[in-house]
C-alpha cells in the first residue's frame, strides 16, 4: 500500500448546538498504538449518541477521539504492535470508540470484524453500532429466547429494524411501536408480528390486548414509558433500557418488581471495556454473521450523505422520518 498521508479531512464539533456546528477540518492522521488498527474509512453512519455528543450531552470516554462517529467500514491502513489476524488492505468494519467522521480512524482490534461475505462497504458500515447494541442488550442482558414475546420500542429506527429482524430470526414473537402507518407497514415487512402506532393509540393497552403480556422489553424511551413497560411484563420478565429519549427519571413500584420477579437493567455501549466489546464481536461473528451472509437479515439503509455534509445527515436523522440507518460515505 502507498504511504499514509500526513493529514486527513474530518468533521469537528466546533461548539455544542445544532447540526450546523459540524464542520469539515484538517487534522493529522492518527497512529495506532499497541493492539489498535488504523482504518482508512469508506463509510460511517449517524447514530443518536452522535447527536447527543454534538449537543453536549454525551462526552467521549477517556482516551477516545473527540471527533464523532461510532462505527466504520473501510480497509486496514496500519497495524499497531501485537495485532494479529489482519493484513494491510483487508476489508474491515468496526465499532469505533469515536472518530469515524474522518478519512482515518483508530479502533481497538477486538472491536473489528470482517464484513459479511457479499457486503459492500456501505452495508458493512451500517452494522456495528446497531448489531453490537442489540446483541448485547436483547440477547446477553435481556436473555431473549425462542418462543418468547418481545416489545421493541422505536421499531423503525436503526436499532429497531435490527432488533426486529434478529428477534424473529431467533424465534421470538415481535411487537413494536412506531410513529406512522408508513413505518408500521415497513416494520411488518421486516417481520414484526404487530406494529402499534403510538401517536394514535394507548400503546400499552394495545400491547396487552394483542399479547397478554411480554417477556422482554427493549426500551429506548424510558421516562413515563418505564412503568408501563414493567406493567406489561410476564412473571420473570426483563426490561432493558438503552436510551432515555423520553426522560432519564421515572417512578416505579418496587413491590410490583419484587412480586413479579422482574429484572430492570440497561446499558450504554460506548464506555464498556474493549474486552466486553470483543466478547460481543465474537458472539456476532459466530451467531449473527451467518444470518447476514445467508440473506436472512440485512441492514436497512434509508439515505446516504457525503461525510462532508454531516450537518445534513444529522438534520435528516433528527427529522425522524427515516426507516433504518442514515449513512455517510467518505
Amino acid at each position: 500500500m502507498s504511504a499514509l498521508p500526513a493529514t486527513m479531512t474530518c468533521i469537528e464539533i466546533t461548539k455544542y448546538g445544532g447540526p450546523e456546528v459540524l464542520v469539515p477540518t484538517t487534522r493529522p492522521v492518527p497512529q495506532p498504538r499497541a493492539g489498535e488498527i488504523l482504518i482508512k474509512v469508506a463509510a460511517t453512519a449517524v447514530n443518536r449518541p452522535d447527536i447527543a455528543q454534538r449537543q453536549g450531552n454525551y462526552a467521549p470516554p477517556p482516551g477516545a477521539s473527540d471527533l464523532p462517529g461510532l462505527e466504520a467500514s473501510g480497509t486496514v491502513a496500519a497495524l499497531g504492535a501485537g495485532v494479529t489476524g489482519w493484513n494491510l488492505g483487508d476489508p474491515i468494519c468496526a465499532l469505533t470508540p469515536g472518530g469515524s467522521y474522518a478519512e482515518y480512524c483508530i479502533v481497538p482490534a477486538p472491536q473489528c470484524l470482517p464484513p459479511p461475505r457479499g457486503f459492500d462497504m456501505l452495508q458493512a458500515a451500517a452494522l456495528p453500532e446497531n448489531y453490537f447494541t442489540v446483541w448485547h442488550n436483547l440477547f446477553e442482558r435481556g436473555q431473549l429466547k425462542a418462543g418468547e414475546t418481545v416489545l421493541i420500542h422505536g421499531g423503525a429506527s436503526g436499532i429497531g429494524t435490527t432488533a426486529i429482524q434478529l428477534a424473529k430470526s431467533f424465534g421470538a414473537t415481535v411487537l413494536t411501536t412506531v410513529r406512522t402507518q408508513e413505518k408500521a407497514d415497513a416494520v411488518k415487512a421486516l417481520g414484526a408480528d404487530h406494529a402499534i402506532i403510538y401517536k394514535d393509540n394507548d400503546w400499552a393497552a394495545e400491547v396487552k390486548k394483542v399479547s397478554g403480556g411480554v417477556d422482554v422489553v427493549l426500551d429506548m424511551v424510558a421516562g413515563d414509558y418505564l412503568p408501563k413497560n414493567l406493567s406489561l411484563l410476564k412473571l420473570d420478565g426483563r426490561c432493558v433500557v438503552i436510551a432515555v429519549q423520553g426522560g432519564a427519571t421515572a417512578t416505579i413500584s418496587a413491590g410490583f418488581l419484587m412480586v413479579n420477579r422482574l429484572t430492570l437493567t440497561g446499558s450504554t455501549l460506548r464506555p464498556q471495556s474493549v474486552e466486553s466489546k470483543g466478547r460481543m464481536a465474537r458472539g456476532l461473528k459466530e451467531k449473527v454473521w451467518p444470518l447476514l451472509e445467508a440473506g436472512r437479515i440485512k441492514p436497512i439503509i434509508y439515505k446516504t450523505f457525503p461525510f462532508t455534509d454531516a450537518a445534513g445527515a444529522h438534520a435528516e436523522l433528527e427529522r425522524a422520518d427515516h426507516v433504518g440507518k442514515v449513512m455517510m460515505t467518505v
